[in-house]
Order: structure tokens, then sequence, then C-alpha cells
């Protein structure tokens, strides 16, 4: 890890993420960003995406009605948020505005999951080309970030995306197929990925399908 001697603006970040670059904080009250390029690197293949029957009943037809685009910023908010279990963040306040900046930029995408109209969960993330960047996710009621997970790999897999990199691995993107890829591999994986034409706009339809014909 190496400090920023520089602004870090919008253009600079997406071409650190073009590079296999990606910048967290120390701590939520933290001022200064730390670019990380790790050895392994989590991917989570969108191919090989593994939905339980349990899951796929709630994200078909559980409690939850799923957007995206509609609520960045308290997405973003909420993942920087203490939660049980993670009282500090390394989304601080200019981690924020850059992304927030991304999102209006067209690059900086989220999920949502509602319940009875509160915001309960969801994923925020960074889109070049075929690549997908997930940032951090959060939740508020069961299956809520699940839910956000499902709809994403839906919608990156009909949208023609190649690559979502997780950053790092957890137990919870584990139990979907979420994986450690060496760093050369990753940056051969991005290098192609971010030069195919991808669309994150799709119809609800069309993702609801795919999700339907998500294997086990």
């Amino acid at each position: 890890m190496s400090r920023h001697l520089v602004e870090i603006t919008p253009d600079l970040l997406l071409r650190a993420y073009r590079a296999g670059l990606f910048p967290m904080a120390e701590s939520r009250a933290g001022n200064r960003l730390y670019w990380l390029d790790p050895e392994l690197r989590g991917v989570l293949p969108l191919e090989g995406f593994h939905l339980s029957r349990r899951l796929r009943r709630t994200v078909l037809s559980g409690p939850y009605t799923v957007t995206a685009d509609t609520a960045f910023a308290q997405v973003i908010a909420a993942c920087a948020a203490p939660a049980p279990g993670r009282e500090d963040s390394w989304i601080n306040p200019e981690i924020e505005r850059l992304f927030n900046d991304l999102h209006r930029m067209g690059h900086g995408h989220s999920v949502e999951t509602w319940q009875e109209g509160e915001l309960v969960g969801g994923l925020y993330g960074v889109s070049l080309g075929g690549a997908f960047f997930g940032e951090s996710m959060f939740s508020r009621a069961r299956d809520a970030s699940k839910v956000a997970l499902v709809h994403l790999v839906a919608r990156l897999r009909l949208g023609g995306f190649t690559l979502l990199d997780t950053q790092f691995i957890t137990g919870h993107l584990a139990q979907f197929g979420a994986a450690e890829i060496p760093r050369a591999l990753y940056k051969q994986q991005l290098a192609e990925a971010v030069e195919r034409p991808a669309r994150w706009d799709l119809d609800s339809a069309e993702i609801e399908a795919e999700i339907r014909g998500m294997r086990e």
C-alpha cells in the first residue's frame, strides 16, 4: 500500500481501476486513501455463480423489491455506516464523494433491495467496459444483500460483462462461487474485459428470466 500524494479525481480513479488498483481508507475517520493491488484477487465467475433453490425462491417471490441506480448515495452511506460486527469502515467521506461523482458520470452503479418502501439492502460498484468492480454491500433484513447480488449477476450476464471483481473473498461471497486468482491472471482478465462493450440498463423482465434460468 502507498499513500497518495496528489488529489484523487474521478478520472484518476477510473485509470487506477483500469490498471488493477483500488482505493481504501484506513478508517471512516481517516483522511488518507491508499491504493491496493493484492497478490491474490477475489473474483466471482459470472457463469459459475451458485444460486440455491431457497434463495432463488426468495429472489423471485419473496418480500423484496429490487431496483438499480435509484438510491446510489443512500447505498454507499449505508455501506459506510456502523453495523453489528463492523463498527468501523474503510469508506471515508472522500470515497463517498468520489463514487457519487462516478455515479453521476455513469460509471458508478448500485442495486437496491426494498421492503415496504424501506431500503433494507444493496450493493454498489464501478463499471468499465465489460468489467464490474464490486465495492461493498449491506443488509438490514434477511438475505437482502444476497438478493441484490443475484440481481447484479443476472444483469451483468445479460449485459455482456465478463468480469466481476470482488477484491477480496469472504464466506458470504464464497458460497456463490467466488475464488481468489493470482494478480497476473486477474490483470489479464481485466485487460480483456475493459475493452468489451457491455450494457448496464436492462429490462426487469429480462433479469427475472435470467434468474429463473440460473443453476445451483
